[in-house]
C-alpha cells in the first residue's frame, strides 16, 4: 500500500508523444519524477523543453501516452508577460497565492455577516498556510531579487520590462507550489540575484523542473537532468557537469561502435562484390547479403556545435586603448560613479562585479561614451574601435530586415556568399539568413547583434550581459571566442562560467567606486551574503576580517596569474596542433582507404598514384612532427605549477 501512495505522488510520463504545429518533438517517452526532486531540463533550441512544461501544466495535450500528476498538486510557472497594472508590486506578488487571497476575501465576508464559526475556521486555515507571515516571506523574495523597500508600493506599470520579469518570478516563487516550472529564471538577473535564487531553490521543498543555460546554476541546484535528444527523454542523475561527462562517454562508445560496424559493412560488401558472380562462392555471397540486410545500423555520433565563429583580428592594437582619469557619471541629479580612473590595454580581460544598481552598466556606458562623463579626462587612442553590446541594442535591429540584409548594410561591397558563410557560424543558415527577424526569439536576436558587433573588428569589447537568452552551445562558442580575443575586454555577466574562464581581473563596483576585487567568485558570494546580513540587522563589522583573508590571498592570486600567463601560449599551441592533426589524419585516412581498395591501381594511372603516395608520405611526416611537438608542449605544460 505504501508504494502505491508514493507512486500516486510522483509525476509519471508513460509512452508519451507530444508535438507542436504538427511537428513531433518527443515520441514514445517514459520518465518518472519523484516528489522533491530538482531536475534540470536541457536540449537544443526547439527540441521541446518549453513544450514539456506546457504539457505538465495541461496547456498542451499529448498525442499519445499518459501524463500523470498528483491531482492535489498546485503548479506554478513564470508568466511570459505582465500587463501595466496599477497594483502595488507586493500585492501583485501576493495575488499569486490564490488560496491565501480567497481566504482573505471570505474572512471579510464572514466578518461582515458576523459568522463566528466561519471566521474561526478561516483563521485556522489562514494560519496553516502561513498567511500571517506571507508579507514577510514575499518581502524576502523581493529583496533577494533586487527590489528595495521603496519598490514594494510602486505600481507594476512603473517597472521596466526586465523588472516585470522579476516580479513574475517573485510571484511564482511565493505561491507555495508543489511543482515549480522555471524556464530561464536567471535571465534579467544580476549575479547577486542569481546567488540568492540559487540558494532559495536549493532549499525549497517543492518539486522543481528547471530550464537553464547556466551550467554553474544547474550544477548548484539540480540533482537530476532530463535531456531531450532525438525525440527522446533521457533521465540521468547528478548535475549538468555529470550529464556532460556521461554524454561524452556515451557518444564516444557510439562512435566506436559506428566505426567498427562500418569496417564490417565494408568487408562484407567487398566480399559480395568480388564473389557474387562466382558459382562456387555464390551461396556465401548471398549469406553475407542477408547479414547486411539484417544488420541494425548504428548512427554516427554527432557532437558538433552549430556555432563556429571567432573575433576577427583588429586592424590596430594601440597601447593604451583608453584612459579615463577622475571621471564621474550619473543621471539627472543622481551621481552613480565618483572619480573613476582606469587604463584599458590590449589583452586586458576585466569582469565587473557589484550589487544591483551599484553602477556596473553605468561604468560600461561611461567607457563606451554613451553616458556623459562628468569631470576628469578621457584619452582615446586614435585607432580605438569600441565594440559595445547591451540588451537595449536588440531594439535597434530592424524587424523587417533579414540577418543578411543587416550584414549587407554593414558591408555593401562584400560578396553575399562570404556574408552567408559568416552568418552560418551563428547558426543563421538557409532561409534563416533571408527571413525577416521580427518573429525571432530573444536568443536569435542576441546572436545577430553579436554577429554584427564582431564583424566590425573592435579592439575594445564592452559587453553588458552578452549571454542573456543564449543557449549552452552558443555560450560555449562565445566563451571560446572571447578567450582567443586579442583586444581589451570589459564585461558584466551573471554567467559564472563565462566570468571564470574569460576574466583575468575582477573589479568591484560599490559605493560609487571601482576597486580591484582580490578574490574569486566564491569570495564574492560571501561578500554579498555579508552585505545582505548587514542590511537586515547591523552586526559587528566583519570587513576587517574579510580584508585580512583577502590580503593573504593576494600573493597567491599574483602567482596564479603568472602561471596562467605562462600556460596560455602552450594551451593555445596544443589546440592549434590538435586541429592540424585532426585535419591531416583525416586526409591520410582518406588516401589510405583508396590505397586499400583493390580497384585503385586499375583505375588510377601510375603518375597520379605516385603523386598520391608522395602526398601520403608527406602527411605522415607532418603528423609525426606535430605529434612530437604535441608531446613536447604537454611536457612543458606539466612542468609548470598548477594554477589552482
Amino acid at each position: 500500500m505504501r508504494w502505491l501512495i508514493i507512486a500516486r505522488l510522483m509525476i509519471a510520463l508513460r509512452q508519451v508523444t507530444f508535438a507542436r504545429a504538427g511537428r513531433p518533438l518527443v515520441v514514445d517517452a517514459s520518465v518518472q519524477i519523484h516528489p522533491g526532486w530538482k531536475v534540470g531540463v536541457v536540449g537544443a533550441n526547439g527540441c521541446g523543453k518549453s513544450s514539456l512544461f506546457a504539457l505538465l501544466a495541461n496547456e498542451l495535450h499529448a498525442e499519445a501516452g499518459d501524463v500523470e500528476i498528483p491531482a492535489s498538486w498546485h503548479i506554478a510557472r513564470v508568466a511570459q508577460e505582465t500587463p501595466a497594472l496599477p497594483d502595488a508590486a507586493i500585492d501583485f506578488v501576493l495575488d499569486g497565492d490564490t488560496e491565501l487571497r480567497r481566504i482573505e476575501r471570505e474572512l471579510v465576508e464572514a466578518e461582515a455577516k458576523g459568522d463566528g464559526e466561519a471566521i474561526g475556521h478561516l483563521h485556522a486555515r489562514y494560519g496553516e498556510i502561513g498567511g500571517y507571515s506571507a508579507k514577510a516571506r514575499v518581502a524576502e523574495v523581493l529583496h533577494g531579487l533586487g527590489f528595495s523597500d521603496a519598490d514594494f508600493q510602486r505600481p507594476v506599470a512603473d517597472f521596466s520590462g526586465g523588472w516585470r520579469v522579476r516580479l513574475n518570478l517573485a510571484r511564482a516563487l511565493s505561491c507555495r507550489a508543489d511543482l515549480l516550472l522555471l524556464d530561464e529564471p536567471t535571465n534579467h538577473l544580476d549575479l547577486d540575484a542569481v546567488f540568492w535564487l540559487e540558494n532559495w531553490l536549493k532549499n525549497t521543498p517543492a518539486t522543481l523542473l528547471l530550464i537553464s543555460h547556466d551550467r554553474d546554476f544547474l550544477d548548484a541546484v539540480v540533482g537530476q537532468i532530463i535531456a531531450i535528444d532525438l525525440q527522446r527523454l533521457n533521465l540521468t542523475s547528478g548535475g549538468y557537469s555529470d550529464y556532460e561527462r556521461a554524454r561524452a562517454a556515451r557518444l564516444a562508445t557510439q562512435q566506436a561502435s559506428y566505426e567498427a560496424q562500418q569496417r564490417e559493412i565494408a568487408h562484407l560488401t567487398r566480399f559480395v562484390e568480388r564473389f557474387k558472380a562466382k558459382a562456387t562462392k555464390a551461396r556465401q555471397a548471398q549469406s553475407r547479403v542477408k547479414m547486411l540486410e539484417r544488420m541494425e545500423i548504428v548512427a554516427a555520433a554527432h557532437v558538433d556545435s552549430p556555432f563556429h565563429f571567432s573575433f576577427r583580428q583588429p586592424t590596430a592594437l594601440p597601447d593604451p586603448l583608453l584612459i579615463v582619469e577622475n571621471a564621474s557619471a550619473g543621471y539627472a541629479d543622481r551621481q552613480i560613479l565618483d572619480r573613476i580612473s582606469m587604463v584599458l590595454r590590449p589583452g586586458c580581460r576585466i569582469g565587473l562585479l557589484g550589487r544591483n544598481g551599484a553602477g556596473k552598466s553605468t561604468l560600461i556606458k561611461l567607457l563606451a561614451g554613451t553616458v556623459a562623463q562628468q569631470g576628469g579626462e578621457r584619452k582615446e587612442a586614435k585607432a580605438l574601435n569600441i565594440g559595445y553590446f547591451a540588451q537595449h541594442q536588440l531594439e535597434q535591429l530592424r524587424p523587417d530586415e533579414s540577418p543578411l540584409q543587416h550584414m549587407s548594410r554593414l558591408e555593401p561591397l562584400t560578396p553575399e556568399q562570404e556574408l552567408r558563410d559568416y552568418l552560418g557560424g551563428f547558426d543563421f543558415r538557409g532561409d534563416m539568413a533571408t527571413r525577416a527577424i521580427e518573429p525571432f526569439s530573444g536568443g536569435e536576436k542576441t546572436r545577430l547583434a553579436l554577429a554584427l558587433l564582431i564583424r566590425t573588428r573592435p579592439n575594445l569589447l564592452l559587453l553588458d550581459e552578452p549571454t542573456n537568452h543564449l543557449d549552452l552551445e552558443m555560450r560555449e562558442a562565445l566563451t571560446f571566442a572571447m578567450q582567443d580575443y586579442e583586444g581589451g575586454m570589459v564585461f558584466v555577466s551573471h554567467d559564472r562560467h563565462l566570468l571564470r574562464t574569460c576574466a583575468d581581473e575582477l573589479l568591484l563596483v560599490a559605493d560609487g567606486k571601482v576597486t580591484e576585487f582580490d578574490g574569486d567568485l566564491d569570495d564574492y558570494a560571501a561578500w554579498l551574503a555579508a552585505q545582505r546580513s548587514a542590511a537586515k540587522a547591523p552586526e559587528p563589522d566583519v570587513a576587517a576580517e574579510k580584508a585580512e583573508r583577502l590580503t593573504q590571498r593576494a600573493e597567491a592570486k599574483a602567482n596564479r596569474q603568472a602561471v596562467l600567463a605562462q600556460r596560455r601560449p602552450l594551451l593555445k599551441e596544443i589546440e592549434q596542433l590538435e586541429r592540424k592533426l585532426a585535419k591531416w589524419n583525416e586526409e591520410k585516412a582518406a588516401l589510405d582507404a583508396q590505397f586499400a581498395d583493390p580497384d585503385f591501381y586499375t583505375t588510377v594511372d601510375r603518375a597520379k598514384s605516385e603523386e598520391m603516395h608522395k602526398q601520403a608520405g608527406l602527411l605522415g611526416e607532418q603528423i609525426d612532427e606535430a605529434e612530437m611537438r604535441w608531446l613536447e608542449v604537454h611536457e612543458a605544460l606539466e612542468r609548470l605549477p598548477s594554477p589552482d
